[in-house]
């Protein structure tokens, strides 16, 4: 028996549906774009949008036997039993319509103990349904020629469809390939082309979530989320620019970006001291080869200890990086969130004073490892841990520091995976891990954002590896740890775009590759790629083959 649909009200520009069981809400955002809310009045509190977009729109509701259409100028919207939901263009060519069938979960062949071993290696297992009580999923039908994009900066083919994809922020060192679900960033926003026409579909949900594209069925395509409210957009447009303009008005626009960041930026995990990367400058200047920005990482700090630098390699910080700055080369330098374990460290001392760091549910600071050893993290859902990170950069840009680089901010954690369980803060309210995790990233972008804004006075550069949707308003990106092979400058190019087609409009990768050992025919195969794209760091790690031009 059918869930019908007892009766709907419009207040405003909502529509709230009433089921027997559960239902439905829609807000006319702007005649392009509709908000879907599903068995709730209110969605989880937005990261991804700030402020109220809701613009003046005309709509008109139509009532017939067993639906309701919803018109704007742009989009038609059906609804009828069971919380269907069918969106057509102005043209009524379909755009996103419900799949009213039942998934049919691909066959896994395993048995409980095989696939709690299966787990313990890492291979996530997809079935309908989950343990979670906030479990959601939403079936869309599948067109014969539907393609797929968008998703930030997954791994494999510019189009998508096909495969599945999953929103957790991960930092895991191996090689990127093709078959990777998840990387370092959280993009909940689809971009699909059914006979050609455009549309979009965002979800705004923090919580795991994972997209199947078409690899278990050619009928449907599906999303599904762990926890949270079914809270998503479904944008219209002339054109897949048009949907994504749409979208980034939703989610911010990446700001204009001071000149000196689209030059040339030259980094290496394993940098020295001082005078290893005066050396450095004075090469690039002697072979008259291009060089705005030089990157340290983390060997720069006394310790690892986050606001810091090493007075042995930095004796006189401010005064080296006035030296640079006359040369034409500005300085950025990493910051990572974990802060050491460490009594009598200011940032460590303050933290704890003012209780700003994520908790166990026992109450006590959580502790795992990162590269200062034992670390606590900073609890960047509240506003008051956002200010006092962003006032901590005063240390660096008094100094002269330029821009921050933010990473291992998934948050990456060396003694296992943190907890779903561990509190982290939802701004006022207690929120777990699980929930905030892919956030994480986006939060400390937003504080160093607002910390450098109001320390420089001009427009920040903050280069961020984890990211949620919206992240562009705040922070550049890049694709993270790739490798010096052939498959990863191959890469490149679908990551970049979709990253693009994303909202993230200034993004970059590795040139020559983090990992491994580049070689003098694939550096420049790598740069004669790259230099299409905003962001242009040569970047390497520790124990590789040095690769400045």
């Amino acid at each position: 028996m059918s869930n019908r649909l007892l009766d709907h009200k419009v207040v405003g520009q909502k529509i709230q549906f009433n089921y027997q069981k559960g239902s439905l809400q829609l807000t006319i955002v702007t005649p392009e774009i509709v908000r879907v809310l599903v068995d709730a009045t209110q969605g989880d509190r937005s990261y991804a949008i700030e402020g109220n977009k809701v613009q003046k729109a005309t709509f008109s509701v139509t009532t017939a036997p067993e639906q309701v259409t919803v018109k704007t100028s742009a989009l038609s919207i059906i609804i009828g039993a069971d919380q269907r939901l069918d969106v057509f263009n102005a043209a009524r060519e379909p755009l996103v319509q419900d799949y009213l069938g039942k998934r049919q979960p691909l066959p896994r062949g395993m048995d409980a103990q095989q696939a709690a071993l299966a787990s313990a290696e890492g291979h996530e297992l997809t079935a309908e349904g989950a343990t979670s009580h906030g479990y959601h999923q939403v079936l869309k039908q599948l067109a014969p020629d539907e393609q797929f994009f968008g998703l930030g900066d997954k791994t494999g083919f510019i189009n998508k469809r096909g495969y599945e994809f999953d929103n957790w922020n991960t930092d895991d060192p191996a090689p990127q390939m093709e078959n990777f679900t998840r990387l370092y960033k959280s993009v909940p926003f689809l971009l699909g082309l059914k006979n050609g026409i455009p549309y979009g579909l965002f979800f705004d949900n923090t919580n795991r979530s994972h997209f199947d594209l078409g690899k278990e069925s050619d009928a449907y395509y599906f999303y599904s989320v762990e926890d949270g409210v079914l809270d998503y957009y479904v944008i219209g447009g002339a054109s897949l620019a048009a949907v994504i303009q749409n979208y980034t008005y939703l989610t911010g626009r990446t700001p204009l970006p001071q000149k000196w960041t689209l030059g040339y930026q030259q980094s290496r995990w394993g940098y020295q001291d001082a005078a290893e990367i005066k050396r450095i400058a004075q090469k690039m200047r002697a072979y008259h080869l291009p060089l705005d920005v030089i990157h340290l990482d983390i060997d720069y700090m006394d310790g690892y200890r986050v606001f810091t630098w090493d007075p042995h390699k930095y004796p006189d910080m401010k005064q080296f990086l006035a030296e640079l700055k006359a040369a034409g080369i500005k300085i950025v330098t990493i910051i990572d969130p974990g802060v050491k374990e460490d009594p009598g460290y200011s940032v460590f001392d303050a933290g704890v004073r003012n209780n700003f760091f994520v908790k166990t549910p026992e109450g006590f600071d959580y502790v795992n490892r990162v590269w200062p050893g034992e670390s606590v993290y900073p609890d960047f859902g509240r506003a008051r841990v956002r200010a006092w990170w962003a006032d901590n950069h005063q240390k660096l840009t008094a100094a002269g520091v330029a821009g921050i680089w933010n990473d291992m901010n998934e948050p990456a954690s060396f003694n296992g995976q943190i907890p779903d369980e561990i509190i982290f803060s939802d701004e006022d309210q207690a929120a777990t891990h699980g929930k905030m995790h892919n956030v994480y990233g986006h939060n400390m972008s937003r504080a160093t954002y607002e910390g450098l804004l109001a320390q420089q006075q001009r427009r920040p550069f903050v280069i961020t590896r984890a990211a949620f949707a919206g992240t562009q308003k705040y922070a550049t990106v890049w694709t993270g740890d790739n490798h010096a092979l052939w498959a990863h400058l191959q890469m490149m190019i679908p990551q970049l775009s979709n990253l693009g087609l994303s909202g993230f409009a200034f993004a970059g990768t590795d040139i020559g590759g983090f990992g491994s050992d580049t070689t003098a025919e694939l550096l420049i195969r790598w740069l004669e790629a790259a230099i299409f794209s905003p962001l242009l760091r040569n970047h390497s790690a520790i124990g590789t083959r040095f690769q400045e031009p």
